[in-house]
């Protein structure tokens, strides 16, 4: 039989914010193993200046992805500020949203090697775009759920604060998801555009209100 103090530690948000960290730790790390030191074989044609020269698209996926999980890192960390205790659905949508940024290390492989590449890049980009845009929607679904009528979240948070977060997130999943569609047809456009975006979301998050 759970006593209260048990229950308050099963329900206590911690053990999730520290498992989400090591996720994050690992998914950013990750990153950097896309980016190969050539071989002897591999400059046998060309410097080693040059070599590392034409890496830069690599570069730039590395760069671009790791900003856009440090946004998503710092976020969680913020909007798990705004919660106080958790439950199993609650978890379960951090799962599947930790699942979605632990991918992002593929297509970032797939954008820094194809980029350049005129035939492929459409295609390059379209999956990064969609990567970038699936834990947009996770994280959605676990606001919404653990928000609704202040199941989950701190009960002194004022109820118009919540609903301009969650303007704020709809708004965030139909500018990916936009990002995403235009890639399926002007990729160099929707790279931009994502660019863009990232830029905006390295401002910082809104403060939270309170009831008084």
């Amino acid at each position: 039989m759970s006593t209260p103090a048990t229950e308050g530690k099963q329900l206590s948000t911690q053990r999730l914010e520290a498992f989400s960290d090591g996720v994050f730790a690992i998914a950013i790390t990750l990153l950097i193993l896309e980016i190969k030191v050539p071989a002897a074989a591999d400059l046998k044609q060309q410097s080693l200046q040059h070599y590392v020269f034409l890496q830069w698209p690599k570069y730039f996926a590395y760069v671009f992805s790791f900003i856009n999980i440090g946004i998503y890192w710092a976020n969680h960390h913020y909007l798990f500020n705004l919660f106080k205790k958790t439950d199993h659905i609650l978890n379960i949508l951090n799962i599947l949203f930790l699942m979605s940024i632990s991918f992002l290390p593929y297509p970032t492989g797939i954008l820094g090697e194809y980029i350049m590449d005129p035939q492929q890049r459409g295609t390059a980009i379209a999956l990064f775009s969609g990567a970038i845009y699936i834990p947009a929607i996770f994280w959605n679904m676990f606001w919404i759920y653990g928000s609704q009528k202040g199941k989950l979240v701190d009960s002194r948070l004022s109820p118009a604060f919540i609903k301009k977060l969650t303007r704020q997130y709809l708004l965030s999943n139909l500018s990916y998801l936009l990002v995403f569609i235009i890639s399926l047809f002007l990729p160099i456009i929707a790279m931009i555009l994502g660019i863009g975006i990232t830029f905006l979301y390295l401002l910082p998050p809104r403060k939270p209100e309170y009831s008084n």
